[in-house]
């Protein structure tokens, strides 16, 4: 079987997979549905990504040198953990300095890097990757066999990654936008509080609520994101007064 197809294969899924978990996720901790990521389709990228690595790190298993089984499994998910942390850093890292993006935000939770990363969400990286290794790997191959076996698969990647670049052209286009207004502003866009900035915006003007394209509305982007910086800047100025309010109960 291909390498190729089977990386292809599991950047496919594991994209589409991460987009349905990072939903859940959300309505779940802010009881919102908002369209994770900075695409507008249904696929996150740093989870075709990371599915697909956690696929080449189990091939490496049987050259861990321990013989425990128990044992090297659980040096192998650790492992797995550890990469996948980083390429969520270097993605994250690489949105905010080149592209004055933060894509999302962990400055809230206990030992944080630059709000990045955080140990709570490399423990679910960890989580993660055990899950895989009992519940997806064991049959990657036989699902491959069964659709390489039927026409309409070759056509169905095809199209996937079709749509995909197309939506990635397109959301890219929005983002260099985004980084000019970021740039001369000299602020850092974070990305999910702006999709609910233009989503409350969206609500009160009455316009027709698109899941998928959260970055669309009858106003223009520069104007959304000006009123964005200006909620920023009145929450910060809110902030300290609170602050000085419960000082003084106190």
């Amino acid at each position: 079987m291909s390498i190729f197809l089977i990386l292809a294969f599991l950047f496919t899924v594991g994209s589409f997979l991460g987009w349905c978990l990072e939903i859940v996720f959300r309505r779940i901790t802010s009881k919102k549905f908002v369209n994770p990521g900075f695409l507008s389709g249904p696929w996150l990228p740093i989870y075709g990504f990371s599915l697909c690595v956690l696929y080449l790190l189990t091939l490496t298993e049987s050259h861990i040198p321990i013989e425990n089984k128990i044992l090297q499994k659980i040096i192998l998910f650790i492992i797995m953990a550890i990469v996948i942390t980083c390429i969520e850093y270097i993605a994250g890292l690489i949105f905010i300095k080149k592209m004055k993006v933060k894509l999302w935000d962990y400055s809230k939770n206990r030992g944080n890097i630059q709000g990045i990363i955080c140990p709570t969400f490399s423990f679910f990286w960890l989580l993660l990757s055990a899950i895989y290794y009992f519940l997806i790997h064991p049959h990657i191959l036989d699902m491959l066999r069964w659709l390489s076996n039927n026409l309409a698969f070759s056509f169905c990647i095809g199209f996937y990654f079709g749509i995909f670049t197309i939506d990635l052209i397109n959301s890219f286009q929005v983002v260099f936008h985004i980084k000019k207004f970021a740039e001369e502003k000299q602020i850092v866009i974070r990305l999910e509080e702006f999709k609910s900035d233009v989503l409350e915006s969206k609500k009160k003007r009455g316009e027709k609520f698109k899941f998928m394209l959260s970055y669309h509305s009858n106003v223009p982007l520069k104007e959304n994101l000006e009123q964005y910086r200006k909620n920023r800047e009145n929450l910060r100025k809110i902030q300290p007064n609170k602050t000085r309010k419960n000082k003084k109960n106190k």
